[in-house]
């Protein structure tokens, strides 16, 4: 965007409370707090007293980019007595001050109803795909890596002119691991699995060794947010995969790089979020930023 970032501190009390400081006159101005909330839950933590901070110092409108969204996969009470806790996450920033939220691949695009404040889902997976390099996409197949997938994959199938499969997750008898079933021609092509993130990475594995299988000639996978979970690691040194391509939505770190660099390549969501914040402030439609429509390349992070 060629701007400065707004001057805040962070620092802790001496019982490691958190202690936040907007440095700057953020009165009747549009304030953008850009947080991606992955675990630690202090994440949030700050989020919600900037927010706070931002009313109380008279800021006129302020929106939340979370390029990631924690807590996002509880977004439904799966046993008595829980709570939906992507509802209840939304619902607390709203409280705070929240006038707008914007993140980028939600886990599922129905937690957008759980606020009656508007909220952008932006899509990634059309940077992600021009992350692995030239492809003669005729010889490629886009693999979803659940039903609820399939109508991304089918999406940027038909802009690309390649088929579609997916895997079907079944557990034949119970404290047997899932069997993957792969439905669609696999045999003689390249497989790509898109999918929102990769956590601990073990059905991301499965998929790839099942496609393999099935006669895939290599298996590349395309994940928005890099969660990476411990175990992640050891699974993805020694997976069957040529290439994950992932966005900068949350930080990585050295550690992890080290173990996977081979196979790691990175793409930021910085082009992508400027231009999205550049047109929530002057009202313009975001409609361009959507794989259908985006044109430009995806930017590397070094």
């Amino acid at each position: 965007m060629g701007r400065a970032l707004g001057e805040t501190t962070t620092t802790r009390f001496a019982d490691s409370e958190l202690d936040v400081q907007i440095g700057e006159n953020v009165r009747r101005r549009h304030v953008v707090i850009i947080q991606p909330t992955p675990p630690p839950a202090e994440n949030w933590l700050e989020l919600f007293l900037l927010m706070d901070a931002a009313v109380r110092a008279s800021a006129a409108e302020i929106t939340v980019v979370m390029p990631y969204m924690g807590y996002a996969r509880q977004d439904r009470k799966d046993a008595p007595r829980k709570p939906i806790s992507a509802a209840a996450m939304l619902k607390l920033l709203v409280a705070s001050g929240a006038n707008r939220v914007c993140t980028i691949d939600l886990h599922a695009a129905q937690t957008q109803a759980a606020i009656s404040a508007p909220f952008d889902n932006l899509y990634f997976s059309t940077a992600l795909l021009r992350g692995l390099g030239p492809r003669n996409w005729k010889k490629v197949v886009l693999v979803s890596p659940d039903a609820g997938g399939i109508p991304r994959c089918r999406a940027l199938a038909k802009k690309l002119g390649c088929p579609i499969a997916f895997i079907d997750k079944r557990r034949e008898r119970a404290n047997e691991s899932e069997v993957m079933h792969v439905v669609g021609r696999i045999r003689g092509r390249e497989a790509i699995i898109l999918d929102d993130m990769v956590d601990t990475a073990g059905s991301l594995v499965k998929a790839a060794e099942a496609l393999l299988a099935k006669g895939a000639t290599a298996v590349s996978a395309c994940c928005t947010h890099p969660v990476l979970s411990p175990k992640s690691i050891r699974r993805l040194a020694h997976a069957p995969l040529r290439t994950l391509v992932v966005a900068d939505t949350i930080p990585i770190s050295a550690a992890k790089r080290a173990r996977i660099v081979d196979k790691l390549r990175v793409v930021s969501c910085a082009p992508m979020l400027g231009d999205a914040i550049l047109r929530i402030h002057s009202g313009e439609s975001l409609a361009v930023l959507f794989p259908e429509a985006r044109e430009k390349p995806a930017h590397p992070v070094s």
